[in-house]
């Protein structure tokens, strides 16, 4: 049984960047990764997700200061998030499915597997 567990998260200042860290452990090798993020009493968002073959896609609002990566093992996704702002405050998801493709689902739907979150807190 594949296990995600994500490490990096914590107070910022508006400005500042942060690398989250999504570790997979045991079980198959997973396929795509993706992070997801829930701002308190809002429904859980999709940032970005990348594939077996290292191709990513990511929500709008992610495009110009996110990025996702894995390691070439495909045991560990970071996401890079710049210029963080109060409103990127939220507890941020690692996800990943096990199924075979090249899928990149931009929606919860498509994982099955997720690990517990990492609080990001932005102050202004």
């Amino acid at each position: 049984q594949v296990q995600l567990a994500e490490s990096g998260g914590g107070l910022v200042q508006a400005g500042e960047s942060l690398t989250l860290s999504c570790r997979a452990s045991g079980g198959n090798t997973v396929n795509t990764m993706a992070w997801f993020r829930q701002a308190l009493g809002k429904q859980r968002e999709f940032i970005a997700a990348i594939n077996r073959a290292f191709s990513t896609t990511y929500g709008d609002f992610a495009k110009s200061r996110f990025t996702i990566s894995i390691n070439d093992t495909r045991s560990i996704a970071y996401l890079r998030a710049n210029d963080l702002r109060p409103e990127d405050t939220g507890v941020y998801f690692c996800a990943s499915t096990v199924r075979m493709g090249l899928y990149l689902p931009p929606s919860e739907s498509g994982y099955e597997i997720w690990g517990q979150g990492t609080r990001v807190t932005v102050s202004s």
